[in-house]
């Protein structure tokens, strides 16, 4: 129950934002690069992706999805880091409900869209003769929309729960983004919040496990056929369709394994914001390099278009 001489607040001062000028322009410059990075490094991989007919496959599909939902997934938090970094540090109520439910939303997205991927990629190699028959593009779309679907209502829930509590007393919420826990630690009800933390920490470890148990058993079946293959050609070929994934599943569950699978384990400030660039920014930011440079159809695409730009440019300075 709120005391007479409390107001409920109605909006948050983001704490762990460097508030010297100098920091937060040495933060911002870099965070301003890898974000622009991110948007344009993925709508290359989109627009590669439609425009070449030989890309027009499952696995590509997928990968143009995964870079769809990526731009979505920085812009629900980066601009506004930006932001608070050269500005005001503060967000609305509601503006925080916005940033953690499509935050969270597209993120699920993604952690479904992986193990869609994991999937894809054993039929692939287990099942070579069946797959194009199984994984056809109907099939393609039907699991990228279960995978969204999935993903904007999972957190709704947990976004009503929270849209309930009061908040008063301390509005200063220690963290860059807004986010489960942080925003929890400042409602006013300690009992109710208390039961919120352990029904979200439970929520993201059931969601978390799921993923990377069926992600895992579709690579013991992968690894399992691959080891079959007599030639040490063939089967450096079928592992290499599955490196980029590996590496953007490590690199993302790792993170968020940190962050959301601590239970009632406490980082501090500094280790708390360090795995949320990890997982919000610096993963982002390595996936674009991981499908363009670690993928050779991928290069090449680009590598030709390049081609074809610097080709169209040449002609209309020939014609001035």
């Amino acid at each position: 129950m709120e005391s007479p001489n409390q107001s409920a607040a109605q909006e948050f001062i983001f704490s762990a934002f460097p508030y010297s000028w100098g920091s937060s322009v040495t933060c911002f410059i870099p965070l301003l690069f890898i974000y622009t990075f991110i948007v344009i490094g993925n709508l290359v991989i989109i627009t590669v992706v439609q425009l070449n007919a030989p890309l027009h496959t499952p696995m590509y599909f997928f990968i143009g999805t995964l870079s769809f939902l990526e731009i979505w997934y920085t812009t629900a938090t980066i601009p506004k880091m930006l932001a608070s970094l050269l500005g005001e540090k503060t967000i609305s109520l509601n503006g925080c409900l916005l940033q953690m439910y499509f935050f969270h939303s597209t993120g699920i997205s993604e952690v479904c869209l992986l193990t869609a991927m994991a999937f894809d990629r054993y039929l692939a190699i287990c099942s070579p003769l069946h797959y194009p028959t199984i994984m056809t593009p109907r099939l393609c779309a039907q699991l990228t929309l279960g995978c969204c679907v999935c993903g904007f209502i999972t957190p709704l829930p947990e976004i009503a729960w929270i849209s309930t509590l009061p908040f008063c007393g301390s509005n200063r919420l220690e963290h860059i983004f807004c986010d489960f826990l942080p925003v929890l630690r400042l409602a006013c009800t300690d009992t109710q919040a208390i039961v919120m933390i352990r029904v979200v920490d439970t929520v993201h470890a059931v969601e978390i496990i799921t993923a990377v148990m069926l992600i895992f058993m579709s690579y013991v079946g992968i690894v399992a056929v691959i080891l079959c293959i007599r030639s040490a050609e063939g089967r450096r070929k079928a592992f290499s369709t599955c490196v980029s994934h590996i590496t953007v599943f490590l690199l993302f569950f790792g993170s968020v394994a940190l962050m959301y699978l601590r239970f009632s384990a406490t980082y501090s400030l500094f280790w708390d914001t360090a795995i949320a660039l990890a997982f919000a920014v610096l993963s982002p930011f390595f996936n674009p390099i991981i499908y363009s440079l670690r993928n050779k159809e991928m290069k090449e695409a680009i590598k030709k278009h390049l081609g074809q730009a610097k080709i169209f440019f040449h002609k209309t300075e020939d014609l001035k």
